[in-house]
């Protein structure tokens, strides 16, 4: 039984499957809109909300948390100095996905998910 489990295994191992959400969590932020499958995109919106409440809070601990997800530096700085500030009024729904036309090769539906 699946109760009280939240999340998307998308096919993929634990390992795997955190390695995707940190590798789109960083271009997310450093582009500001990536273009993903649909689940893969709601998916990554959950981490994506953590990691900006982070930057949000904006001491040593949380910079310690984001940066278990966040590997690149400059983008760990970017997040804490410009995205954190700027949603500080925000109390949450910092992204948004929005369907787009599906893929050519497996017709797979796909979505951009961007910061508002």
């Amino acid at each position: 039984m699946r109760h009280r489990k939240h999340g998307r295994k998308l096919g993929r191992t634990s390992g795997h499957r955190r390695a995707l959400f940190s590798n789109q969590a960083t271009e997310l932020f450093r582009h500001g809109q990536i273009k993903t499958t649909l689940a893969k995109g709601k998916a990554l919106r959950p981490v994506v909300e953590r990691l900006i409440t982070l930057a949000r809070r904006g001491d040593l601990h949380a910079r310690r948390q984001a940066a278990r997800w966040i590997h690149d530096h400059e983008i760990l700085q970017v997040l804490f100095e410009d995205i954190g500030p700027r949603y500080a009024d925000r109390p949450g729904g910092y992204t948004r996905v929005i369907q787009a036309d599906r893929r050519k090769g497996d017709g797979a539906p796909m979505a951009y998910i961007q910061l508002v």
